[in-house]
């Protein structure tokens, strides 16, 4: 028989009652371990260790599963803004009592009883009706990115236009959000853009005609990681490429000048040998 603590730490810190007793742990034991505090009732049927995650104590309470943007931000995916807590409650049940958006959808891949958050599928297919294409697109690519989906699996479910459209654009190899909405938002361009294209020895972001580069700065370009890219930057100014750098706030909130600067380089022709 599993520790209780051990448990209810692999459980996320919230377990329904029945679960701990099919692990061998007596009304009895759990009493004891209530009146101890070493848990909390959160509901008839369910127990929490103290400081479990507050969302999901919530979750328990209203019976729903975090989904949507609030599970993509569980599992660390990409996301742009975050409007509040996010769940999911089943088409059938009553109306939850939470601080935060419901969402009605029957689940494209069945929840268990005990389930708290959603099946990535779901989340998905819940994002693609929630949020706009572009930010629904970044949250598509960074959970192809991160495997933890792949595109044969989500061809086999029986989706709807708007993760259909989603599932036909996302392309894996983005290496970030940032590295998606620079793709998407230059889709129109009749150029040849080519994402991590391989160059001296080391992959740029894009590479658009066969001598334009662009490159995507995220939080991590600096100290030696910065110095590697100026390096970089400088053999490829030396091989007869054009290199042109743009960070987070620029591709977030100052699009136009980004795009601005892309559509005048191609314009002049640097992006030709």
């Amino acid at each position: 028989m599993l520790d209780l603590d051990r448990i209810m730490h692999r459980s996320d810190g919230v377990a329904r009652v029945t679960a701990l007793q099919a692990a061998g742990h007596s009304r009895h034991q759990l009493r004891r371990a209530l009146d101890d505090g070493r848990l909390i009732r959160v509901r008839r049927d369910w127990v929490a260790l103290p400081g479990a995650d507050t969302e999901l104590v919530s979750a328990v309470r209203a019976g729903v599963v975090i989904s949507c943007v609030s599970r993509a931000k569980q599992l660390g995916l990409w996301l742009l803004g975050d409007d509040g807590v996010h769940v999911a409650a089943s088409a059938h049940g009553a109306v939850p009592r939470i601080n935060g958006k419901v969402h009605w959808a029957q689940p494209m891949v069945p929840r268990h009883p005990d389930a708290l958050v959603d099946p990535i599928e779901n989340t998905l297919v819940l994002i693609a009706g929630c949020r706009p294409f572009e930010q629904g697109l970044v949250v598509w690519e960074s959970a192809l990115r991160r495997g933890l989906v792949t595109r044969e699996a989500l061809e086999r479910l029986p989706l709807g236009p708007k993760a259909r459209r989603l599932l036909e654009a996302a392309q894996p190899y983005a290496d970030s959000g940032l590295e998606t909405l620079f793709f998407s938002r230059l889709r129109w361009l009749d150029v040849r853009i080519v994402p991590q294209a391989w160059l001296e020895g080391h992959r740029v972001d894009f590479l658009i005609g066969d001598r334009l580069v662009v490159q995507i700065d995220g939080g991590h370009h600096v100290g030696p990681q910065r110095d590697a890219d100026n390096a970089h930057d400088a053999a490829l100014v030396l091989r007869g490429f054009h290199v042109l750098r743009f960070g987070y706030r620029q591709i977030v909130d100052d699009w136009p000048s980004v795009q601005h600067a892309i559509t005048r380089a191609v314009a002049q022709g640097l992006h030709r040998r």
